[in-house]
């Protein structure tokens, strides 16, 4: 695949900026596609085969403003050849993003470590229908730094502490942390009365993509998935649960509770699929990413980030060298 000429206003040789291995352009990180095999003679034959729902005329409009790249981040022509294993890359763009309201707080800066405050509502990335809306773009500009990538990632309808990687340089020490389990995740809950269950109560179980797709759901088999619950506090018609997943498997917390008998108070998905209310804060799923608590990788000192315990009203806290 060549690459395509200079577009006209633009110096020959300026490229995007290449951020975490992947183009960026206006804060935007590029998708990354390695072409499947298929009989297309162009790369744009290609795009619109692998991409049904995205007409030609708008592939044809990124191609002409250079937003279809080559792996190492440069233009492509329109008339690009397909070549089956390539890496391209392409800006996902989506007209007329709702602005979401919601403001995120900064609880922690430094040159290797950022950890935000995520409202509810707000996605942590570009997903689906948000792809300016969302923590990791306000953060990249908020800070200049288009470096920042999430460390792991929490529900759109929940709130509560995300860490992000500010350095790529100790960003694998710190990624350690997640994959290998070295770090500890408390959140928040409230949800009906358990009053059978003996506490703290360990629940696993085998959660599997379900229906539709994008709920999941326990199924028989090994378990893949565990949370260690424990109650905060008793009302008389809600319970506050402290929940510590010990595996991150998707909405992991919601399913557990659910299973239980204890759905998580204004869950729209489990146990059963309901419909929102738009944003109102009234409606909020009660689902608060706490605390995270770790040894640095990088200093051997125990740290801890903590976000308020009740409405958020308050600062969070952060602990640790």
């Amino acid at each position: 695949m060549r690459p395509r000429p200079p577009e006209p206003g633009r110096p020959a040789g300026e490229e995007p900026i290449l951020s975490n291995d992947r183009p960026t352009r206006d804060g935007v990180r590029a998708s990354r596609l390695q072409l499947p095999p298929g009989p297309w003679p162009t790369l744009l034959d290609a795009l619109c085969g692998h991409f049904p729902r995205i007409g030609r005329a708008t592939w044809l409009d990124r191609f002409a403003r250079g937003r279809v790249l080559d792996a190492a981040g440069r233009p492509l022509a329109v008339d690009a050849g397909f070549r089956a294993g390539a890496e391209v890359y392409y800006f996902r763009e989506v007209p007329d993003e709702a602005p979401i309201p919601c403001v995120e707080r900064i609880v922690y800066a430094d040159a290797h470590l950022v950890v935000a405050d995520k409202p509810h509502f707000l996605p942590v990335a570009p997903t689906g229908a948000y792809l300016r809306q969302t923590l990791l773009l306000r953060l990249q500009q908020r800070l200049g730094n288009p470096a920042l990538v999430p460390l792991h990632r929490i529900d759109r309808d929940t709130a509560g502490l995300v860490m992000f990687s500010a350095d790529p340089a100790s960003r694998g020490a710190y990624q350690a942390l997640f994959r290998e389990r070295r770090i500890r995740k408390q959140y928040r809950a409230t949800a009906p009365p358990l009053p059978a269950l003996a506490f703290p109560h360990v629940h696993r179980s085998r959660i599997e993509r379900g229906e539709p797709f994008f709920r999941m759901a326990e199924v028989e088999g090994p378990a893949n998935s565990e949370t260690r619950i424990e109650v905060a506090a008793r009302h008389r018609h809600w319970w506050e649960y402290r929940l510590e997943p010990v595996t991150g498997r998707k909405h992991q917390l919601r399913v557990h509770m659910a299973a239980l008998g204890a759905p998580i108070r204004n869950d729209p998905l489990y146990p059963q699929l309901q419909g929102q209310d738009g944003q109102a804060p009234a409606a909020a799923l009660q689902l608060f990413a706490q605390a995270l608590e770790f040894v640095d990788p990088l200093s051997g000192a125990p740290r801890r980030f903590s976000r308020p315990a009740a409405d958020g009203s308050d600062a969070g806290t952060a602990s640790g060298g």
